[in-house]
């Protein structure tokens, strides 16, 4: 079996293991953090062992492209992150104003409780 028939290319922006949605980066950050491959099944269950397995070697096999490949998800993650603070949308916005609110009342009863115990 070729390694690659593990993966659905998507485009340069997408390499996914084949039948699902978690891309390779998930599994490469998991494992560059420290995960063992037992522990990357269990944190995404719709994967198998060998998938897990398949994506490190595709990884080792092919360094340099995949590091290539995750420079460039990272940049676009990154990107899309500052354009979404720049421009949050209108369900965005409402989230911060709540938990603002949320946090001021907070805040509030806890100096009126620390008031009154003293």
């Amino acid at each position: 079996m070729e390694l690659e028939s593990y993966f659905d290319f998507v485009s340069d922006n997408a390499i996914r293991l084949k039948g699902t949605r978690i891309g390779i980066e998930r599994i490469l950050q998991d494992y560059e953090l420290g995960a063992t491959p037992e522990e990357i099944v269990i944190r995404y269950p719709s994967l198998s062992l060998q998938q897990v397995y398949a994506a490190i070697t595709y990884y080792l096999a092919n360094r340099k492209a995949v590091d290539a490949y995750l420079e460039r998800v990272r940049q676009q993650q990154e990107e899309a992150w500052e354009e979404q603070e720049r421009h949050p949308s209108e369900f965005v916005r409402s989230l911060r104003e709540r938990l603002n609110r949320q946090r001021e009342t907070f805040l509030k009863e806890r100096r009126q409780n620390t008031a009154v115990n003293l």
